[in-house]
């Protein structure tokens, strides 16, 4: 019942967003972070959780290490976009999806066709020097000869375009985010826990009454939703786009 309310609401939707997290990816082989088999469950060989060596101030004082993790554990570059992001473009392309929002970093959405993309986290495919802010792209970093990727110009050290724990959003990709679903008519959320704060705060724009949420556990906003669904975002999402 509720993919047939999603699929109705988003054919009368003019100015749909899109707000999601890791779960709109896993479709992909790309695990989240919360779950059993997500991030934060899995063993390393380092004696630090991954949520200190994805941390601004482990970047700097062990930068070695936070390289050895980041590429083991957050680049997929044999990742594919999924049925989600596919139907997502297709929405797009009609033009009754205005944005994507999105806390992921793999760059997917831009894969699938997706061309209005807000990612609140950065992404890996922008890199930067942090001496001369020279830009680079995923390959040079895992063409890295070293550990720390170093700028062919200046020998600085090459840092990814990523949010970091203990460092603020982008002013300007949040403020586009906020007033894109300020201004949405249809609102679905999906693959997010809406825990991983100030990003799940962006809900709180939202002024419609199509408030869609798409995902497998349950959130601090399902009492505010319109619908509530708990099965695959990819085939949800599927059906509902013709």
């Amino acid at each position: 019942m509720e993919r047939r309310k999603i699929k109705e609401i988003v054919a009368r939707g003019e100015r749909i967003v899109f707000f999601g997290g890791a779960g709109t990816s896993t479709e992909s082989g790309i695990p989240d972070f919360r779950s059993a088999a997500g991030l934060y469950a899995q063993e390393t060989d380092s004696p630090y959780p991954p949520e200190v060596m994805l941390s601004h101030s482990f970047f700097m004082r062990h930068t070695e290490l936070f390289f050895t993790f980041y590429r083991s554990k957050m680049i997929y570059r044999d990742a594919q976009a999924n049925a989600a992001h596919i139907a997502l473009s297709k929405l797009e392309r009609q033009g009754r999806l205005s944005a994507v929002v999105t806390q992921n970093i793999d760059g997917l959405h831009q894969e699938a066709g997706s061309r209005s993309v807000y990612e609140l986290h950065g992404s890996v495919h922008r890199n930067y020097c942090m001496d001369c802010r020279t830009s680079y792209d995923l390959d040079y970093v895992v063409a890295s000869s070293s550990i720390v990727p170093k700028c062919s110009g200046c020998g600085g050290i090459v840092k990814p375009d990523v949010v970091l724990y203990e460092e603020p959003l982008h002013e300007e990709t949040w403020e586009g985010a906020a007033r894109k679903i300020s201004e949405a008519d249809v609102l679905i959320v999906g693959g997010t826990s809406l825990t991983v704060h100030p990003a799940a705060q962006l809900v709180r724009y939202y002024q419609g009454d199509s408030f869609i949420i798409i995902n497998r556990d349950e959130t601090p906003y399902d009492a505010y939703a319109s619908i509530v669904c708990r099965d695959s975002i990819g085939e949800v999402l599927r059906e509902a786009v013709l």
